[in-house]
């Protein structure tokens, strides 16, 4: 009986000593995080259209929400009203143009008399030539009417653009009232029920891209040197209580200075002072959460399950 408890003992000695063996293997720990973006109205009023619930995965560029527009479009409706009666002040040349040229054929068909007059010395150059200056004359008055008016629709018309530029803003406002999705993610939380109003600035939803988390761990001066940018690594998580799941990871970003050690985080070492922060990029095929604990082995990289 005593063998037995004996034999007992030993085996559970020797199992913790095994887990505490391989839980020392580890070379960093830390916490998955994903960035979060905050996706809010740029328009004020209130929300006709909500397509967003907590967990729901949306397509970048998806309508996600819209502002009511209606006044809006009542503003475009105004100022298009506005243009339509600018434009109906322009002037027209036609009428006055059409008399002087009537005129004017009048003093040609004279001159073609007085022309067969003077062949037979029935007429004098003299009232040819005053029939030539008031051609003239009725020339420069057709050109003179002609550029008043267009001068005149010119100003008429310059009244339209501010018209034209408001209409531009109204639209820009109205494009800016459909709120699209920006990122292919998950949705983590929504702040706004439809008809609520929507506020600049103030979110309606969050969102993340769960497809590639990031692994926040530290590691200490010792082994800052052993490790670079791009780096791959073994990224362990837990698969149940007894085993864990290896995936493989890439050192995305390491910290340039120092920090103390995060009272949550314990490495392999004695706790030391001050760590550095380095980030670990890793797939996700959906068994990465927010917030879930990782450990990272900078050795073998090749995945596979890890017993304890």
């Amino acid at each position: 009986m005593k063998e037995i408890k004996f034999l007992m003992i030993s085996t559970l000695i020797f199992s913790l000593m095994s887990c505490k063996s391989e839980d020392r293997k580890s070379d960093a720990y830390g916490n998955f995080e994903a960035t979060t973006i905050s996706v809010s109205a740029e328009m004020p009023g209130k929300i006709i259209y909500l397509n967003v619930d907590e967990g729901q995965f949306l397509k970048k560029d998806e309508i996600a929400a819209v502002v009511d527009t209606s006044l809006l479009y009542k503003q475009k409706e105004i100022l298009f009203a506005s243009i339509k009666a600018v434009k109906s002040k322009r002037q027209n040349s036609a009428a006055e143009v059409n008399v002087l040229q009537e005129q004017k054929k009048h003093l040609l068909n004279e001159k073609a008399r007085l022309n067969k007059l003077l062949a037979g010395n029935a007429a004098t150059q003299k009232q040819i030539d005053d029939l030539n200056a008031q051609i003239r004359v009725l020339d420069k008055k057709i050109i003179a009417v002609k550029q008043k008016v267009r001068d005149v629709n010119y100003g008429i018309l310059n009244q339209s653009d501010p018209l034209k530029a408001q209409i531009d803003q109204v639209n820009e406002k109205i494009k800016k009232s459909i709120i699209k999705n920006p990122i292919n993610g998950q949705v983590l939380s929504v702040y706004k029920e439809l008809s609520e109003v929507a506020v600049p600035g103030m979110p309606i939803y969050k969102i993340a891209d769960l497809s590639k988390m990031k692994l926040k761990a530290y590691v200490s001066g010792a082994q800052l040197p052993h490790i670079k940018l791009n780096q791959e690594v073994k990224v362990l998580i837990d698969e149940d209580k007894s085993k864990n799941t290896s995936l493989k990871g890439k050192i995305s970003w390491i910290s340039s200075k120092a920090e103390f050690t995060p009272k949550t985080i314990q490495t392999k070492e004695e706790r030391v002072n001050q760590v550095y922060a380095i980030k670990i990029e890793v797939k996700n095929d959906g068994s990465i959460k927010i917030g879930m604990p990782g450990e990272v082995i900078f050795g073998n990289i090749n995945a596979q399950t890890e017993h304890r």
